[in-house]
């Protein structure tokens, strides 16, 4: 199955996070099918391509808790 989850990039005490779609079975930093975006949690700034989401959503992927709270959160719809 194939989720839709954050990807820790960035330095040292300094995280970015790239929103991908990845098998939910392999590790977090190998192997993204697709990346659909990125999120900066010191700023709280973000840039996520919606459509690709829908896309990716539609055939089948799931979020992640984690990434549906931020969708949630800045009134961006599935």
């Amino acid at each position: 199955m194939l989720k839709i989850r954050f990807s820790r990039a960035g330095r040292k005490h300094v995280p970015h996070y790239r929103i991908v779609v990845t098998e939910h079975t392999k590790p977090v930093k190998s192997g993204e099918v697709d990346i659909l975006g990125w999120y900066d949690s010191h700023t709280k700034k973000y840039e996520i391509n919606m459509d690709k989401v829908r896309t990716r959503v539609g055939q089948g992927a799931q979020l992640s808790p984690s990434v549906a709270k931020l969708l949630k959160a800045n009134s961006l719809t599935v």
